[in-house]
């Protein structure tokens, strides 16, 4: 979720459900030790409970950087080891690192001696021409040695020549009976699935086999399904949030941002919104004046796109 889920798309996101735990877009660790900390790292306590994800191969900066996250006051931090864009493979992290399981080990062993907040990976189920059975075993046997307890596997094999990214994302099958498997063969691991889920429902299912489910471009494509979380999955009681007042509260984010010194440009935030209404009447007219404007993005975008929801109420997508 590189460039999607930044402090703004989850301050959003969580106005949505209390409950789910929000991941940060994918941070270069090297970047998070030696760049801008403050604005890679920094966030709204709003957001919280929310996890730092981080990229890179390097033991030592995975470990500062595991350090600065957690001085930040993230609470749990995540190696990446499933993402196949082409910069992370020019780094040779990400999905490479399926392919050296002991690396990964050695690198969430120097994370954990860094921190006292979980340490945990994201991984595919294999890569290229490996064998999923044996390498996502082989990964996750490696890394619970070195202490890490907790894998989200994205269900799905990453094809690191031949596929673009987008196509990693949808064209590999899903092996969901592997990541099953893999639970039920290592009943001490807390094992969250990931890849393909598109409803709350869904979600719900898998539940009755693995320990948790991530939501990424589901949830981002249409954030509303994100209100059903606390009710369906957590068993809260309170009424699901209304989406209108969430555009509401959202627009009172983005006059404040914007008004601040070095005030952030209202087109970076509400651009995490324009699924919101997927599905509901206006949803097009809400996702055009979104669009429209870019860097002349004025800072009542919200009051404006919420005007033209009621006025276009019969339409849908």
């Amino acid at each position: 979720m590189m460039d999607g889920t930044d402090r703004h798309c989850r301050y959003f996101h969580r106005l949505l459900s209390r409950r789910a735990l929000l991941y940060s877009e994918m941070i270069v660790a090297e970047a998070a030790v030696r760049g801008d900390r403050q604005r890679l790292l920094g966030f709204d306590p709003a957001e919280q409970p929310v996890a730092l994800q981080l990229g890179g191969a390097d033991p030592e900066s995975l470990s500062e950087a595991a350090r600065i996250g957690e001085d930040f006051g993230y609470l749990e931090v995540n190696l990446n080891v499933g993402c196949p864009s082409d910069r992370v493979q020019s780094g040779t992290f990400g999905a490479c690192l399926m392919k050296t399981p002991q690396l990964v080990a050695d690198c969430i062993d120097a994370m954990r001696a860094k921190v006292v907040i979980p340490v945990t990976v994201k991984c595919r189920i294999g890569v290229d021409d490996q064998d999923p059975e044996e390498s996502l075993f082989a990964l996750v046997d490696a890394v619970a040695a070195a202490g890490c307890n907790v894998f989200i596997v994205h269900a799905r094999k990453a094809w690191l020549q031949g596929l673009s990214p987008k196509e990693n994302r949808e064209i590999p099958p899903l092996d969901y009976g592997l990541v099953r498997r893999l639970k039920a063969e290592r009943p001490g691991l807390t094992i969250v699935l990931n890849g393909g889920v598109e409803t709350i429902a869904a979600a719900d299912e898998h539940l009755a086999h693995v320990d948790g489910v991530m939501l990424g471009r589901a949830a981002y494509g249409a954030p509303a399904i994100l209100a059903e979380v606390d009710r369906l999955i957590f068993g809260e009681r309170t009424a699901d949030p209304l989406i209108d007042d969430v555009a509401a509260r959202m627009s009172a984010y983005v006059k404040e941002k914007a008004k601040a010194k070095a005030g952030t440009s209202p087109h970076h935030i509400v651009r995490h919104m324009l699924g919101l209404y997927h599905g509901r009447p206006g949803a097009r007219a809400f996702r055009r004046m979104l669009s429209e404007k870019g860097a002349a993005t004025p800072a009542d975008i919200l009051d404006r796109a919420l005007d033209a929801v009621r006025t276009k109420a019969p339409e849908l997508v």
